[in-house]
């Protein structure tokens, strides 16, 4: 694929049932684990330290995703939704994750498995989101704690976009 690029000596590892879209760009130290999915007019650059992204995990149009050189890494677990058009810098979503469209995660922050940043949101460095916390806002506050309903509700995302990048993937395969 031509939007999957070496960088270096540093070359995607990207598992065989994994999407990526045709426009998204995918360099260097990257890692996307088993039935993820990379949207369209997404941009993964691992050029100065890597990017780990679980299985099942769907990161969504327009999103960044970027690293700290030589400092921090950026760390997605399995089961993580990350919105439309995010920038997600050099910090660790935990399985399960979720943040929302148009939202940023900067520098050494955590959000922790079953953890929310709402849409628009802005998580500064070093702040952690615990489990099944909802928090919002810029800079991003807590705002509740989410019960299991809700936690159920944006758990089954992730399965949707696993299921729905098979569909694209099939799809464009016969164009």
């Amino acid at each position: 694929m031509s939007n999957v690029l070496s960088f270096e000596e540093h070359h995607p590892d990207i598992a065989p049932d994994a999407w990526v879209a045709p426009t998204a760009l995918v360099l260097g130290r990257v890692t996307i684990g088993a039935r993820s999915s990379v949207w369209y007019h997404c941009v993964l650059r691992g050029d100065t330290n890597f990017i780990r992204i679980g299985a099942r995990t769907n990161i969504q149009d327009g999103t960044i995703i970027h690293v700290n050189r030589n400092a921090e890494a950026a760390i997605i677990g399995d089961d993580v939704t990350v919105g439309h058009a995010c920038i997600i810098h050099a910090c660790t979503l935990e399985d399960g994750a979720f943040v929302g469209m148009g939202a940023t995660v900067l520098d050494g922050a955590v959000i922790e498995a079953g953890g929310m940043l709402a849409a628009g949101g802005l998580l500064p460095p070093r702040k952690r989101i615990a489990p099944g916390e909802l928090w919002a806002g810029s800079p991003a506050k807590l705002m509740r704690v989410m019960d299991a309903e809700e936690r159920a509700k944006f758990a089954r995302t992730a399965v949707h976009y696993s299921e729905l990048a098979e569909r694209h993937g099939a799809s464009l395969a016969k164009t």
